[in-house]
């Protein structure tokens, strides 16, 4: 149910003001939000709803490398056949709230309104990372739309306010930022090693980026021409410039 229905009824949101009178959705878009990315591999992370939402966050999760629980009496297919190949657990019945214990994070992605209360209530009570998809105010995390390729994550979110505008930027800023950015990414994470190794404060490895990423000619154009060999003398030259500079001043 989304946030805005619950206007008039028992308020079961953070602020627990008696009955809803749509104070935390008033300030959610002045709500400062702490951008993270979560490092989920071996974590057990529970998704409660076996529709086409729950899909979604059991392959978002999937695709983290999270340990997936999901939690409900039905699924749809593609949630049945990566239960079946062993990629999630499902267990085939109504949450319970032990469900919770030992989890990183949960999300709940049901129709059912008391459902939801309950994983974030638990979840709450746990210190846990909750989402419940749709209800801002049962969220202490929300999921941004994500545009991915290769290493590199670019993260649109709206606070909540509207779904459609982040997927239309989504596409567009995947429009923008494709292949060539993830790739020239790749490549300065080869030389990330010699700039640990060589340069010896943040502000000297952080000039040597940034001199080649801004630099002329500009890296991501060469990539895009499939001169890549052309981006590496950039970088060796930058190299050879900063350990003669070190070496002078030593």
């Amino acid at each position: 149910m989304p946030a805005q229905a619950y206007a008039g009824k028992e308020c079961v949101c953070q602020l627990r003001k008696g009955i809803c009178d749509q104070s935390c959705v008033a300030g959610l878009l002045e709500t400062p939000l702490y951008i993270a990315c979560l490092r989920l591999s071996g974590r057990s992370c529970l998704v409660v709803g076996g529709g086409e939402v729950g899909l979604e966050k059991v392959e978002g999760l999937l695709a983290c490398d999270g340990q997936v629980t999901l939690v409900a009496p039905d699924a749809v297919p593609p949630l049945r056949a990566y239960a079946e190949e062993g990629s999630i657990r499902w267990e085939r019945r109504e949450f319970r709230d032990s469900d919770l214990d030992g989890r990183f994070l949960a999300i709940a992605a049901t129709s059912q309104t008391d459902v939801n209360i309950a994983v974030y209530d638990g979840a709450e009570r746990r210190a846990m990372l909750v989402n419940v998809v749709d209800v801002p105010p049962l969220c202490n995390f929300i999921l941004p739309a994500i545009v991915r390729t290769g290493p590199l994550a670019i993260a649109i979110s709206t606070a909540g306010a509207s779904p459609a505008l982040a997927k239309r930027m989504k596409r567009e800023i995947a429009e923008s930022f494709g292949e060539p950015y993830a790739r020239l990414a790749v490549i300065l994470n080869d030389h990330r090693g010699w700039a640990k190794g060589t340069l010896p404060t943040y502000p000297d490895r952080k000039e040597f980026f940034e001199g080649i990423v801004n630099g002329d000619p500009d890296p991501i154009e060469l990539v895009k021409a499939g001169r890549e060999d052309e981006v590496q003398r950039l970088i060796e030259a930058a190299k050879e410039r900063f350990a003669s500079a070190l070496g002078a001043s030593a």
